[in-house]
């Protein structure tokens, strides 16, 4: 008999619940992957975004046609490009009321590019507490299908007069796949969880530090125009 196939055998002979447990914990390593692969593929498209955004915006580009250009887009604004739209919107809005003054200007600004920065971020943020579960109960759950296993070995353990290692092992050995599988689900998770986190709260920084600078330069605009829309004193 070949390893792979006692490998198998065991888990063929498993009791019920044990087999349960081994399902459920290939699914969640399966949804981990997924989950995996997929923010994968979302945080570099957004790192890479972000960074394209932020050679555009220092590159000298009039703001208007940023603004003009990032708005024609026919697929989805996400990302530093939606702050950035979001807030650059609201100050045209804003500043063509004669009524309403610099500060305020600049403040409605800021807030339409925080809501839209929360926003970017719940959706970097997705599915990210489904690795978190999946690492954090994985093991118990591999521990509860072992403590399971070696129970129903012993008792039918209890039930000979002779007990022998050859007896008691092969039970033993499948409840132990249940730890092992709860570790092969929970060790990607943890790993991949710190990691994006990691990343996500990079990206927070850059958002936040693109809004504080942008709000800088709105504010410079907007008092520039004031001047320029003040009427000429009398000598």
């Amino acid at each position: 008999m070949t390893h792979e196939t006692s490998f198998w055998s065991l888990i063929a002979n498993a009791s019920v619940i044990v087999q349960l447990i081994m399902l459920v914990l290939a699914l969640i390593s399966l949804g981990s992957w997924w989950v995996i692969v997929k923010k994968h593929l979302v945080l570099s498209s957004a790192k890479g975004a972000a960074d394209q955004f932020e050679d555009d915006f220092w590159s000298g580009i009039d703001l208007a046609s940023l603004y003009a250009r990032i708005n024609r887009q026919k697929e989805p604004v996400w990302g530093m490009d939606a702050i950035f739209l979001a807030g650059f919107q609201e100050f045209l809005r804003l500043r063509a009321q004669s009524t309403v003054d610099p500060e305020s200007v600049v403040s409605g600004a800021q807030r339409a590019m925080r809501a839209t920065g929360s926003r970017e971020l719940d959706d970097l943020e997705m599915y990210l507490p489904m690795l978190a579960t999946a690492g954090s109960t994985s093991p118990y759950i591999g521990l509860f299908g072992t403590v399971w296993g070696i129970m129903n070995a012993f008792m039918a353990l209890g039930v000979t007069q002779q007990a022998t290692l050859a007896q008691v092992a092969p039970g033993i050995a499948e409840a132990l796949i249940a730890t092992a599988m709860g570790l092969f689900a929970a060790i990607p998770a943890v790993i991949f969880y710190n990691r994006y986190a990691h990343d996500v709260d990079r990206l927070a920084n850059r958002y936040e530090t693109f809004m504080e600078e942008f709000s800088n330069i709105l504010q410079r605009q907007s008092y520039h125009l004031r001047r320029n829309r003040a009427p000429a004193t009398q000598s």
